[in-house]
This record gives structure tokens, sequence and C-alpha cells, in this order.
């Protein structure tokens, strides 16, 4: 299953914000710093952190990360207290500015509100049923193997665990494979292997072991363990991507909408491209990927 959206990435810009923080805008805000006596509230934090919050290093997290965004605004007040001193709220260059951000916020403020209306359980709920049962069915793989340089090295691993050693005692001796710990590839669907190697084990039952097959990444000796028709993820698993997909298809329909209702002119030297897709919410995915 995958849930793709072809809103432009600003759409989607809100949904990472609201994920970042985690808060909702306090009943009454709390102050916690001043300057000169202006407050600084958690309220202003919030803020804050939407617009800065993607931005900020990974690493600053919990009481650093608040400490952080104290400091911002701090160092804020004080360069836009200096800034309306020396003028500066006067000039073309600010009034330009002020109109970008003017028009930036009020699109946030927009998206925000249709993704407020749009993500509800009943949306969220209805749209898992739709893909689930529009999925069709795809067979699956549980493998072993043992991947080695030559042929011959290979054809010996084989010859010692069809003499009855443990498959997964001689993958973890010999294989070369730093990614299968005792051989073990899990579950994967035929596309997530190269072909040779799904090519074999796609037409081997249960229990089979293959003769050495020959991939760009060496030989392999395969170990089918079991087989089954993939299963549609749980709710639970897929309920946060559901959810951006929900949200970003109802912000894209508005957008596509404006823009068909728009009479928009472009001059730019080169055509224009399409508009930038927002990230893909997909579903988890067997593992592992193509080895």
């Amino acid at each position: 299953m995958s849930f793709k959206s072809t809103a432009p990435r600003r759409v989607a810009s809100a949904l990472a914000f609201a994920a970042a923080l985690g808060l909702a805008a306090p009943a009454m805000a709390k102050v916690v710093a001043k300057v000169d006596g202006i407050e600084i509230t958690d309220e202003d934090m919030r803020l804050a952190l939407e617009d800065i919050g993607p931005s900020l290093p990974q690493q600053l997290q919990g009481k650093q990360r608040e400490s952080y965004l104290v400091d911002f605004l701090i160092d804020s007040k004080l360069m836009a207290r200096k800034a309306a001193a020396e003028k500066v709220a006067d000039t073309p260059e600010f009034a330009k500015r002020l109109a970008f951000l003017r028009e930036k916020a009020l699109m946030e403020t927009e998206l925000n509100r249709i993704a407020k209306a749009a993500a509800t359980e009943e949306a969220i709920k209805k749209t898992y049923e739709e893909a689930k049962t529009n999925q069709k069915p795809e067979e699956e793989v549980r493998a072993r193997h043992i991947l080695l340089e030559k042929e011959e090295d290979a054809k010996a691993a084989l010859k010692r665990v069809k003499a009855g050693e443990d498959f997964g005692k001689v993958a973890k001796e010999l294989s070369k494979d730093p990614g299968s710990e005792d051989g073990d590839l899990g579950w994967f669907t035929k596309e997530r292997m190269v072909p040779e190697f799904s090519d074999a084990a796609f037409k081997m039952k249960p229990g089979e072991i293959s003769e050495p097959v020959k991939s760009q990444f060496g030989w392999h000796v395969i170990k089918v363990e079991e087989k089954r028709t993939r299963p549609f993820p749980a709710f639970d698993q897929v309920k946060d991507q559901v959810l951006r997909y929900v949200v970003q298809k109802a912000q894209s329909e508005v957008v596509l909408k404006l823009r068909e209702g728009a009479k928009i002119e472009r001059f730019d030297e080169t055509p224009a491209a399409p508009a930038p897709a927002a990230p893909k919410a997909d579903a988890p995915k067997a593992q592992p990927e193509k080895k």
C-alpha cells in the first residue's frame, strides 16, 4: 500500500510543524522570560518552533531545545527593538518582506485549518479501508541465504548444509552479507530482491535449498523458510501515514482548485517544472531492501 500526494511541498510544511511541536495553544500563556519588562511566553515559543523547528539541530531536545528557543526569542526582541529605533520599518525592503511574511502566515494558517477539518477519524478509517480493499494479493517469501564470492565456495557451503549442518550456523560462519544475521533475510516480495535471487526463491517450496545462484553480488545458496500472501498492515501501524495522506490530499485539492480558477501568467525563461511533490507517506514495507 502506498499513500501518495501531489501537493506542493509547502502544503505539507504545516503538518511538519505540528508534528514537531506536539503542542496545542495553551488556554493561558505562561511567561518564560522578560526583556526589559516585555514578556516572552510559551505561546511565543510555540510559534518560534513552527518557524525555525525544522532547522534546529537534531541533538537539541527537551530542556536544551526550550532554552535555545528562549534565547532565540530574547535575541529577536532585542534586534527588533534596535531595528525599530533605526527606522528599518520605514524602508521599502522591510515593507516587501513584511508583505511576503504576511502571505506566508495566511497560507500556513489556512492550510492548518484545512488539515484540521480533513483529519477526522471517520475519514482516516475510510481511507484505510479503501486502500486495504484495493490492495491486490501479493506473495511473500521468508528466506535465508549464504553469499560467497566464488562458485566453488558456494558449492562447498551447499554440501555442508545438505549433509545436515544448520543453515543459519553455516551462513553465520561463511556468508559475506553483513546485513543478514545467520543469513535471515526476513519477509520480502519479489521486486524487493535482484531478479536472479527472486526468480530462484519464488520457484522454491518451503524447506528447499537451491543450487548456487549467481547475481551481481556473488553466489547465493538460498533456503526458503516460509511463503505467504503479504498481509495488509494493521490500522495502528499506518494510522499516522494515512492521516498525512488524508490531510495532504485535502490541501492539494484546495490548491489545485485555486490554480484552476486563477489567471496565472508565468514569464520564466525556461518551461516551468511540475510543482514539487509532497513527501510520500508509504506504509511499512517488508525487509530487506534489494541487496
